[in-house]
């Protein structure tokens, strides 16, 4: 799912691209993209753009009469821009939205589909769809303090919570946490005052960073190549690698569709996390640290 850094870039992208031009049409394809009514998606054509900002992983293009496009790309939704005259085909395209420049198509991987196009009228529209969570780039220590601490969870789940931090998702909590040097499943309410300060620069640094690759990569064109997987990764979707720090085998915990990679080394002193489903098969015999994993795996 594009996070913060990766929806801020998209949003240069396009501010570059259509920022004070007109939008000539949207054409959808399939019932299911548009999830709003009023106001109707017809009465967003003709109209200028004259802001584009993000709302948590949305993003929301203002038009002439206060009028907002908001778009959230779930997990597999991606934005291509083309100069040229684009037809709504293939399975995996979505909509088009047709400028006086060019055409934004978004399309959607996969055959679930969970992007969301929606509608939206002046800024109470667009604090309707904000989540509410602080913007982890803008608030100082003692903000960021009270937010992640504001409810009794595991970290990895307040970072990712969108009523606690606005933007970040399961890719960039694995590489904050392991920056930060925390266990993904540290409790909120028990964590010292260093282990938050730790926290908070590890944010700051890992999304500044990720931002700047992202836009450097890009290198002023339009990103076509969004992924929650990037090879300079530390931990993320890198299960079985050797951590960069200290060299450890990656790990990871999985859960429904997703999982949390982490290193045992450095972030949770030597100690496996127990994945729910492995655990559950194995009991007794499922491995505590990382000797007795290699130990098993000699057997």
């Amino acid at each position: 799912m594009p996070e913060l850094p990766d929806v801020t870039v998209y949003i240069e992208a396009l501010s570059a691209r259509i920022l004070d031009h007109e939008l000539r049409r949207v054409l959808v394809k399939g019932p299911f993209l548009l999830r709003s009514v009023t106001p109707s998606l017809g009465e967003t054509f003709g109209r200028k753009v004259r802001a584009i900002r993000r709302i948590g992983k949305q993003i929301a293009i203002g038009l002439d009469g206060q009028l907002y496009l908001v778009l959230h790309l779930m997990i597999a939704g991606r934005l291509h821009w083309k100069t040229s005259s684009v037809k709504l085909g293939g399975k995996n395209a979505l909509a088009t939205f047709q400028f006086d420049n060019g055409t934004l198509l978004l399309t959607e991987a996969g055959t679930q589909r969970r992007g969301a196009l929606r509608v939206v009228a002046g800024d109470e529209g667009l604090t309707s769809l904000d989540a509410g969570g602080i913007e982890p780039l803008d608030a100082d220590l003692t903000g960021f303090a009270a937010a992640l601490k504001s409810e009794n969870h595991t970290l990895k789940r307040s970072l990712t919570d969108p009523h606690i931090f606005s933007g970040i998702g399961n890719a960039y909590s694995d590489e904050i946490l392991h920056r930060a040097r925390l266990s993904p499943i540290a409790m909120t309410q028990k964590l010292s005052d260093e282990d938050i300060a730790r926290l908070y620069e590890a944010t700051r640094a890992s999304l500044i960073e990720w931002t700047d690759r992202l836009r450097t990569q890009s290198a002023g064109e339009f990103p076509e190549k969004v992924t929650a997987f990037h090879p300079e990764m530390a931990v993320h979707g890198r299960y079985g690698q050797p951590c960069p720090r200290c060299g450890s085998k990656v790990q990871r915990i999985r859960y429904a569709a997703n999982e949390t990679n982490y290193c045992a080394t450095c972030q949770t002193g030597g100690r496996l996390l127990a994945d729910r489903a492995l655990s559950r098969l194995m009991h007794e015999d499922w491995p505590a640290t990382l000797e007795e994993l290699e130990a098993m795996k000699k057997r």
